[in-house]
């Protein structure tokens, strides 16, 4: 949703800016709307902020020549008021000797807005975050200890969130509730992130705070719960597979993570993941009920479980938007089975369908990329995708890396009445991806121009005719449907006619036939169609040829084309397919 970041220097000869800045570019997936950092000179608080990217607001407002030698700084995702340069991150206390940046959610910020309001303090922006630091400041002016000021704080506020803040006696906290929050040590250096990125330039000693926690660094650290307590820490070393984040010879994030998919599908179903997935499938079949749930592609990923696992298993699995189990949370009962799919392991709407289905006591097993994330802590059964840090805020190859696994997942099930070749996946997606592009490239001149496309597939099809909608929307900003190819006659085609593009997705199976004809409904209509088959046909207009492969494969290896085909319309609609506008790689507020 967010990125926060701070660092602190035993150093006087340390610049904070520069590193802010750096950390905050590496970090810059989480949210993108503004940009902010705040410095602590022996004299004063220096604080520059603006509308834009780090690179754009770096470069109008030079926030990398802040003096100093501790810091904070902030990327924001807006939740609470405009995208504005009032509403961004730091914000100050109405003294300007406390300032602070936040990512979550305060649900009581209003009530304790008015509250404040009533005594005398003023508000410049429409952020819950605002609110934070004139309450810091409120308990701060009553007891002058840091420590104490915020254990108070902390007990008035509602929601879940992480903090840092810095006092004017030059003192940075932080604090984790329920969102993420990471502290890098470098020798005489503290750094304070949302994410090891934003630190794995300068250090790869990494302090996973708990939930509940907060962080003290004036000369030297120390680690509290929310009553005060002192708690110990360790320090872990983290993999250098996350300095690993340049784009090299890519233009962007996004297409350098989907040329990544042939060795990713393959490193999802590695040997470090056998047991957990050996246990997944005991826990599957000894279940009264198995649940899987997930967010956006996530859910995709989800669907396609259903139809893998009911097909070839035999087993009921029902999916679970996570967004909607708070809505009917009797769905779950008791000593069940909760699959969660999430990439970050840090999305809301997850965490909170996890938190019903443990309320239920169902087992939770998470196929998850981030090992260290609150998924994990919050699961039984943990398994990696993998596939190394997604920078792009498009899901691919987590997707792909997500059906992996499913894939694996139902192969044992099935008790190897099915036999999946992974590696022959692999094959043909670096098929597609090494082959030439002019064809996708030539689609994407026409599709840059309209305003509707529909994707349409059945039976396990279906699932990445919505992925593929997903990402058009997601990079584009055209919108795009999902449609199952059965339900086209149900109102769908009131909407086709000469203006509109349908991207059929129709491989040799046993759904082809009925698809085709589908198409040819549609043709009817004079909607412009683009086949994605392994078959040529006159019905298509514009035919993207992918490999032939197992029925049950083919959704792993047809949803590269759509990814490329909302890449390079991006770059044709003059978009940044790497950043989405309004949208964040990890959605940590509900």
């Amino acid at each position: 949703m967010c990125s926060i970041i701070g660092f602190y220097s035993n150093k006087g000869d340390e610049a904070a800016a520069p590193i802010l800045v750096s950390g905050l570019k590496r970090m810059e997936y989480r949210g993108y709307d503004s940009v902010g950092i705040a410095t602590k000179t022996d004299s004063e608080i220096l604080l520059k902020k603006g509308v834009g990217t780090v690179q754009q607001v770096n470069a109008a407002k030079k926030l990398e020549q802040l003096q100093g030698n501790i810091g904070i700084g902030h990327t924001r995702w807006a939740t609470h008021g405009e995208c504005t340069e009032q509403n961004a991150h730091p914000h100050t206390s109405n003294s300007g000797k406390i300032i602070l940046v936040h990512n979550g959610t305060i649900k009581n910020f209003q009530e304790l807005k008015t509250k404040l309001q009533n005594i005398g303090y003023t508000f410049n922006s429409q952020t819950d975050t605002e609110v934070i630091s004139n309450l810091l400041e409120y308990h701060y002016k009553k007891h002058p200890d840091e420590k104490q000021a915020l254990i108070n704080t902390i007990a008035e506020l509602q929601g879940e969130y992480a903090i840092a803040v810095m006092f004017e006696n030059g003192t940075l906290a932080a604090v984790k509730h329920g969102v993420p929050l990471i502290i890098g040590i470098e020798k005489d250096n503290y750094i304070i992130a949302s994410d090891v990125l934003g630190l794995i330039e300068k250090t790869d000693d990494i302090i996973y705070m708990e939930k509940n926690n907060f962080v003290i660094i004036n000369k030297n650290l120390q680690i509290y719960d929310f009553e005060g307590n002192k708690k110990q820490y360790r320090i872990t070393k983290v993999s250098k597979e996350f300095a690993d984040i340049y784009k090299g010879d890519y233009a962007h994030y996004t297409i350098k993570e989907i040329s990544a998919q042939p060795q990713t599908v393959l490193n999802a179903i590695s040997t470090k993941n056998d047991e957990s997935i050996k246990q997944t499938v005991q826990h599957i079949q000894n279940a009264k009920n198995t649940y899987i749930t997930g967010s956006g592609t996530s859910y995709n990923a989800a669907l396609v479980a259903k139809h893998m696992i009911v097909k070839y298993a035999k087993i009921n699995i029902t999916p679970i938007i996570s967004s909607e189990l708070p809505h009917t949370p009797e769905a779950i009962t008791d000593d069940s089975t909760m699959i969660a799919v999430s990439q970050s392991g840090e999305s809301a709407d997850v965490l909170e369908a996890v938190r019903i289905a443990k309320k239920a006591n169902a087992t939770i097993i998470s196929i998850i990329n981030t090992m260290t994330s609150e998924l994990a802590n919050k699961s039984t059964i943990k398994i990696g995708m993998n596939c190394g840090p997604e920078i792009g805020v498009a899901a691919t190859k987590s997707f792909t890396a997500q059906l992996a696994i499913i894939y694996k997942i139902t192969e044992m099930l099935s008790k190897n009445a099915i036999r999946l070749d992974l590696k022959q996946a692999s094959d043909c997606i670096a098929e597609i991806l090494d082959g030439p592009h002019d064809k996708i490239q030539d689609i994407a001149k026409y599709l840059k121009d309209i305003s509707d496309i529909y994707v349409l597939g059945r039976g396990i099809h279906y699932p990445i005719a919505s992925e593929s909608a997903l990402k058009l929307k997601e990079l584009t900003y055209i919108h795009a449907e999902g449609i199952p190819g059965g339900e086209l006659k149900h109102g769908p085609l009131a909407l086709i006619d000469e203006k509109v593009f349908v991207i059929i997705i129709n491989p040799s199976d046993t759904t082809y036939q009925d698809t085709l004809t589908s198409a040819q409904e549609i043709k009817a209509r004079k909607a412009k169609i683009i086949g994605i088959s392994d078959k040529p046909n006159d019905v298509y207009d514009y035919w993207i040829k992918i490999p032939q492969i197992h029925e049950s494969m083919y959704p792993l290896i047809e949803v590269i084309p759509i990814q490329l085909l909302a890449y390079y319309t991006a770059l044709q609609k003059d978009t940044n397919p790497d950043y989405p506008r309004n949208l964040a790689k990890s959605v940590t507020v509900r």
